[in-house]
């Protein structure tokens, strides 16, 4: 029985080993936060523009990227706290490093760029790993409450407080110094994780004298397999593809500059406007997550990724920082709305024994052309201007959304897989 006073999105806080996992996570985004803003300034302190900047952001989609299928079989063989560790270690490694080599004045932006590949890695291990272990620790109904918080504590953290933070200590000192607080941050999430039991795979994994490497591949296609044959999840992932090619390159790489020169703004704009997304992130997460899940859960997901991104239009037109303020905090809402929807949906429709290599192909086919995105942002944003750049990337989700719930029949799937009944424990 739980309480029903206390707000769905709190209900997870029951339980001792989500308080762990949560207060790590925590720690770790609080560090990616303060990472967007301090490489943004370090870049722009090495001399560097939107060229260099998508060099180096491109590294870390590079590194989700390529490791992230592997993660996620890795997450459904191995017990998921030594994962996450494993993981927070190898990111304090790389963010130490940059911190020393900025402190010293050695630090060259093809140095950021190897560290944001390798944080990029460590991402590819452990987002399977978190999403897998989610319903090992908590009951099916907290599930929607459990990936609410994250909704909130992400842009919260992330796109909030992170940013701030460091804009803070860019203003006071200089970027170099953002590094040793995100390094301090990270050593402490590996510390919590260290308190956290230690929990079985929810798959039997049965003795085979194949090859470790013919056992990878026969994991991966058990995961591809799953996925072709399941239209609601293939349409989404594709469509979310060509979403993240469109979006995430100008929203990482022309947004910086789009405040810098459209508005004259410096990192406390900067910061301002990415507190704008994260705060609307923050509420679209608490409303989904305080309700049940909506009865049309595909449709509504797929329309609030589709029609969310027109207010991106704007950001290349205008000079005024509010409107961009303004456009970013609907962005935000509708996005992590949509995600708070997704994550609960994997954990509820996917089977235990593939969550980790499903919760990995969402990595993959989703984010398989971010590096390209990244890549092409500044280079395209130059050629053609920022103002077509997020007119395009304002407009188009729309017509895709519509196009994937059509040729998926979402609707219908919906109506036969209902979501929005409470579970009986």
């Amino acid at each position: 029985m739980t309480d029903s006073r206390v707000p769905r999105v709190l209900r997870p806080f029951r339980f001792s080993q989500y308080r762990l996992v949560i207060g790590a996570l925590s720690l770790s985004i609080f560090g990616s936060g303060m990472w967007l803003v301090a490489i943004v300034f370090q870049v722009k302190a090495l001399g560097g523009g939107p060229i260099d900047l998508s060099f180096v952001a491109t590294g870390n989609a590079l590194g989700l990227v390529a490791t992230v299928l592997i993660g996620g079989v890795v997450a459904d063989r191995i017990p998921q706290k030594r994962i996450l560790i494993g993981v927070e270690c190898l990111k304090f490694a790389a963010v130490a490093a940059v911190a020393a080599l900025a402190l010293s004045g050695a630090l060259e932006i093809w140095q950021l760029a190897v560290a944001s590949f390798l944080l990029g890695v460590a991402d590819g291990f452990f987002f399977p790993a978190y999403s897998a272990m989610l319903p090992s620790i908590l009951p099916a109904d907290d599930l929607l409450g459990a990936n609410g918080f994250e909704g909130v504590l992400r842009p919260a953290v992330q796109q909030a407080a992170g940013p701030a933070i460091a804009s803070t200590i860019i203003a006071a000192f200089a970027p170099s110094w953002v590094f040793v607080f995100i390094a301090a941050s990270l050593a402490l999430g590996a510390l919590v994780l260290l308190f956290l039991r230690l929990t079985a795979v929810r798959r039997e994994i049965e003795p085979s004298d194949s090859h470790p490497v013919s056992q990878l591949f026969a994991d991966l296609r058990g995961g591809f397999a799953y996925m072709v044959r399941t239209p609601w999840l293939l349409a989404t992932l594709l469509y979310a593809c060509v979403i993240v090619l469109l979006i995430i390159g100008p929203i990482e790489v022309l947004l910086p500059f789009a405040v810098t020169d459209q508005t004259g703004g410096g990192p406390l704009e900067f910061a301002i406007a990415l507190a704008a997304f994260g705060s609307g992130g923050v509420v679209g997460s608490i409303i989904i997550a305080s309700r049940r899940l909506p009865r049309r859960y595909l449709t509504l997901m797929n329309l609030l990724w589709g029609a969310g991104s027109l207010p991106l239009a704007v950001i290349g037109l205008t000079s005024h920082l509010w409107v961009m303020v303004v456009a970013l905090f609907i962005v935000g809402f509708s996005f992590q709305a949509a995600t708070v929807i997704w994550g609960t949906l994997l954990q509820r429709r996917v089977p235990p024994e593939l969550l980790g290599r499903v919760s990995s192909l969402d990595f993959f086919v989703s984010l398989a052309l971010m590096p390209v995105s990244m890549a092409l942002a500044g280079p395209v944003g130059e050629l053609i201007g920022r103002g077509p750049t997020f007119l395009v990337a304002g407009i188009a989700p729309v017509f895709l959304a519509i196009a994937a719930i059509i040729l998926a029949r979402m609707p219908r799937d919906e109506i036969e897989h209902p979501l929005d009944a409470p579970i009986d424990l």
